[in-house]
């Protein structure tokens, strides 16, 4: 089967997480049901209405959320006096435990994309008696290696696309950490400078992701360009931002923590991140889980394949 018909919310709200933020939540589905939190990608892309689909709404109670600083949280990440300093990953990780508790549930199914499944993985190595089970798809890990070929390494298959977009940043700055190279324009106190700066970072988004319609246009509204852009490489540049003291590698060094939470890794055979084999590394690391590779599709959750492939995960695991 395909995705669940759509559903709209019976309860939101937006939660006080401190400094300053304020996230943005909802709740879908079965209020009985069984819980689970929907990890949207980017950084920064903030939740769909799509992603309530995945899941049975009259088994699940279903809960999706903008990550700091996206969507509808605030402060925006596309206003330039937000502070990013609080927007890390060890922050977002402490806002979905206050959400959890904001909610009174116990324990949740966590369901990842793209990014959300690096937030994902990190959340349950953590806090494990928060998880129940996990379900990810555009499965990556948050490792240096991983940027440097969704960046560089793409360049040799794009090669107009990355002239283009290495083009518009100073010569100085062509030869090293390109995602902190765009943040700092990303941060210049000029208007025009961040502006430039995000609609070229998008520019390449779009021209290695074959993109759904709806993505492509949010790239043309100027907040959403501007947030996205900002956040993505404020992570991208600094190692995920996974902690003081934590190396770029932990995810998957620390996969074995993951033992005892059943998980479905659904993994286009298309997916450029499958190009460092980071998925079969994962599931070999992780005992318990379950990889699902669909063929014939990249990146994108969305496609046909993959979302039988999780929602069949979801409805595996509405009954445990």
């Amino acid at each position: 089967m395909g995705l669940y018909p759509e559903i709209e919310p019976y309860d939101h709200g937006m939660l006080d997480v401190g400094d300053g933020n304020r996230i943005y939540w909802e709740t879908c589905g079965n209020p009985h049901g069984k819980p689970a939190v929907m990890l949207h990608g980017g950084p920064g892309s903030g939740c769909s209405p799509s992603f309530r689909r995945y899941f049975d709404p009259a088994a699940y109670r279903i809960v999706l959320l903008d990550q700091r600083g996206c969507g509808r949280s605030t402060p925006p990440a596309s206003a330039y006096d937000t502070d990013m300093s609080v927007n890390t990953t060890p922050h977002i990780i402490a806002d979905l435990e206050l959400l959890r508790r904001h909610l009174g549930i116990e324990r949740w199914l966590v369901w990842g994309v793209s990014w959300g499944s690096v937030l994902g993985l990190r959340y349950a190595q953590t806090h494990p008696g928060a998880v129940s089970e996990l379900v990810l798809t555009g499965v990556a890990t948050g490792s240096n290696a991983e940027v440097a070929l969704m960046i560089r390494g793409l360049g040799r298959i794009f090669p107009e696309a990355f002239e283009r977009f290495v083009g518009e940043l100073p010569v100085a700055e062509r030869d090293g950490n390109l995602a902190a190279a765009y943040n700092r324009l990303l941060e210049s106190p000029d208007p025009a400078v961040r502006e430039r700066a995000a609609r070229a970072w998008t520019d390449w988004e779009t021209a290695i992701i074959p993109a759904p319609p709806r993505s492509v246009e949010r790239y043309e509204n100027p907040a959403f360009r501007m947030g996205f852009a900002r956040t993505v490489t404020h992570y991208w540049g600094k190692d995920h931002l996974l902690g003081e003291g934590v190396d770029d590698d932990v995810v998957l060094r620390d996969a074995h923590l993951l033992k005892g939470i059943p998980g479905t890794l659904v993994q286009g055979a298309l997916d450029f991140g499958n190009l460092l084999g980071i998925v079969w590394r994962l599931h070999h690391a992780w005992p318990g889980s379950e990889l699902v590779v669909v063929d014939e599709v990249g990146h994108n959750a969305g496609a046909p394949g993959m979302t039988e492939m999780l929602v069949a995960a979801t409805d595996k695991y509405a009954a445990r």
